[in-house]
């Protein structure tokens, strides 16, 4: 399957690209949205795109070549996008984009072992030099750990069941063997559409990248990036991710946020005077997430879930 960007044109629209602008692609993926990006602002614009796996890296280096050095490439993590922009010449940029999650690239790698749909190790690793996989949890963590990330971040309320019947089953070596082992644990209703192991799987993905992580890590970065008036635009699949995005976004367009931190004395009637010193950077520019079109999601069903959000950097900070 090819892999298609979701919410294309709402993200462009969003990120108000010209010609000449610079801009930040920190989930490289299918390069669908960066070369979006570099026909948007042509004729001189450039592109710094990120992307921990060196496949799509690769990828996006041939299908982007006809753009020349308006597109520079690095590998690594989003966590660490500061640094990246800084050693490849990017600084105050105009737009920047995170796509969160996992490429249909990805999914139809067997080997891989992000799916269940064809046998692979249990890999899961968006960088194939990180040092955790899925096989570590699943044959390696205590019980309750695994039951705490599969609630944590596929939010299942049977996930104590489920890790003790993954403990059970050890030593398991492929992606079907623990899909068997799922279906076995939750039972598969007549009539149900997803498969019982897509969360799980979905969560232990989420673990072995420290997804989650790399998203609290970057957004503050990707804010500091921005020129006044530059956007911000994020993907998100999950709703843990688009909640920590929402979050933070709302926070950052808020000049004091003491009620946030810890020891807020949120009972008291009596006004009490900021103390955190926080000032607002950006603008929230989408009150509610932008989700695909009925159109959109018929013709790539994986859109269903997308959510986008933008946020403008405040040109006096």
């Amino acid at each position: 399957m090819a892999h298609i960007p979701v919410l294309l044109k709402e993200t462009l629209d969003g990120l108000t690209l010209r010609p000449g602008a610079s801009a930040i692609d920190g989930t490289l993926g299918g390069a669908g949205h960066a070369e979006a990006i570099l026909q948007a602002t042509a004729p001189d614009g450039r592109l710094l795109g990120i992307d921990q796996d060196p496949t799509a890296l690769e990828r996006g280096r041939t299908r982007l070549a006809e753009f020349g050095e308006r597109f520079v490439p690095r590998h690594g993590s989003f966590r660490d996008i500061a640094a990246l922009a800084q050693e490849a010449g990017f600084a105050a940029v105009d737009a920047m984009l995170l796509d969160i999650g996992i490429s249909s690239f990805q999914l139809d790698e067997p080997e891989r072992g992000f799916s269940f749909q064809a046998e692979g190790p249990l890999d899961m690793r968006m960088d194939p030099h990180g040092a955790l996989t899925a096989a570590d949890i699943v044959n390696e963590w205590p019980q309750d750990d695994i039951a705490n990330i599969i609630y944590k971040y596929a939010e299942e309320g049977r996930s104590r069941r489920i890790a003790r019947d993954i403990v059970a089953a050890r030593p398991l070596r492929t992606t079907t063997q623990l899909a068997e082992v799922i279906a076995r644990s939750l039972g598969v209703r007549k009539g149900q559409r997803i498969h019982p192991a897509t969360q799980v799987f979905q969560a232990l993905r989420i673990a072995v990248n420290d997804e989650l992580g790399a998203l609290e890590a970057a957004l503050p970065q990707a804010v500091e990036l921005l020129a006044g008036g530059g956007r911000l635009a994020v993907i998100s699949f999950h709703s843990l991710e688009d909640r920590i995005v929402k979050q933070f976004m709302q926070r950052e367009a808020r000049d004091c946020i003491c009620d946030t931190l810890p020891g807020y004395a949120a009972r008291s009637r009596a006004p009490q005077p900021c103390r955190c010193g926080h000032r607002a950077t950006v603008k929230v520019i989408t009150r509610k997430p932008v989700q695909a079109s009925e159109q959109e999601m018929k013709e790539n069903p994986r859109s269903r879930s997308a959510r986008l959000r933008i946020a403008e950097r405040l040109k006096s900070t």
